[in-house]
């Protein structure tokens, strides 16, 4: 069974930036999707930004230009570079695997203004 661990949140003041990792149990990224995902607290979890097994990008509206994900399948590992980051970039932010569905644990981003 795969496993995925984020890792990279924190504390950030308005306008700074994160890079989250998400990384694999095994090597995987070279033939699966990966997807970044976000959950505030009382909303739900939304669609953040998605990288194909090929490498094709796909944002949502509200950071696109601001956030990058990449990845490096030698290191089983997914980015999100964010940039720019406002209050309302706070949530936990989730990785996970398409097609099959795993998720990791999440990591707490923390945007102060």
């Amino acid at each position: 069974q795969v496993q995925l661990v984020e890792s990279g949140g924190g504390l950030v003041q308005a306008g700074g930036s994160l890079r989250l990792s998400c990384a694999a149990s095994g090597s995987i990224f070279s033939d699966n999707g990966v997807g970044w995902y976000r959950q505030a607290p009382g909303k739900s979890r939304d669609f953040v930004a998605y990288i194909s097994s090929i490498g094709t990008e796909n944002y949502a509206d509200s950071v696109r230009g601001r956030f990058t994900i990449s990845k490096n399948s030698a290191k089983n590992t997914v980015y999100l570079q964010m940039n720019s980051l406002k209050p309302e970039d706070t949530a936990v932010y989730y990785c996970k695997l398409y097609p099959d569905g795993a998720w990791g644990q999440g990591t707490q981003v923390t945007v102060s203004a």
